[in-house]
């Protein structure tokens, strides 16, 4: 069973999973290369902060594929944080 995300951003911050994986769903491992091709601008929200007005947890977005988004850890896994004015829509 998945661990429930109770991280709470403040301001405009969204998160969202890192959308590079190393990994397939069928358990093969991808090399950096193949990696960087699957990766995806079109994520799941994960959470967000009291200022974002948009979108809300759960959402499908569209992050600009142009952005930096933050690199945050939370227990021992990669997440991006970024903020409400680099999503692009959703879904």
């Amino acid at each position: 069973m998945a661990k429930e995300f109770t991280f709470k951003p403040f301001g405009a911050w969204i998160v969202v999973p890192r959308p590079d994986k190393k990994k397939t769903e069928s358990g093969i491992i991808l090399d950096d290369a193949t990696a960087r091709q699957l990766q995806t601008n079109i994520v799941e929200v994960l959470a967000v902060g009291p200022q974002v007005s948009q979108c809300e947890k759960g959402d499908k977005i569209m992050v600009d594929p142009n952005t930096e988004a933050m690199l945050i850890h939370i227990d021992e896994v990669q997440y991006l944080f970024v903020n409400e004015f680099q999503v692009l829509g959703k879904f």
